[in-house]
């Protein structure tokens, strides 16, 4: 019992790390870790842990906080590296954030979705929402409006 209360409150506390381009490569990683670039205007965060009822509003918190504390953030990326499962509840999240985002004039793109969160994604109108915004890495989502920058 003991073990699997562990499991549960690990996973209500994921790990959500705003990310940036490690020069001179395609890779992304925690800002607070290492010597990364990122673009003015961008947020990129990267979600250590599946989306599901018990984390789904504490990603959701995090990236309306880290929206409050930049108003010139015009596009958010979150790149779902670690997300092996999206329940109802976390998908619910990403609809509304989607939603949300985009009433207020904000891009929003997903990298890295692994194939059963992607299934899981494509059989829903989300997936359909999402068509063209999905990506194979945050590289993939970046290097273009670098070369605009």
């Amino acid at each position: 019992m003991l073990s699997l209360a562990v499991i549960v409150w690990r996973g209500s506390r994921p790990h959500i790390a705003v990310v940036g381009r490690l020069p001179g490569t395609e890779h992304f990683r925690n800002i607070e870790r290492h010597a990364v670039e990122t673009l003015p205007g961008s947020l990129a965060l990267r979600v250590d842990e599946s989306l599901l009822f018990a984390n789904a509003m504490q990603v959701r918190d995090r990236v309306d906080s880290l929206l409050a504390s930049d108003p010139s953030i015009r596009r958010v990326l979150i790149s779902c590296a670690g997300v092996n499962q999206i329940d109802t509840t976390g998908l619910e999240m990403l609809v509304a954030l989607e939603s949300d985002l985009q009433r207020q004039g904000v891009s929003f793109s997903l990298a890295e979705v692994k194939g059963p969160v992607m299934d899981r994604l494509a059989a829903t109108g989300f997936g359909r929402t999402m068509a063209g915004r999905v990506f194979l890495s945050p590289h993939e989502v970046v290097a273009p409006m670098r070369r605009r920058a």
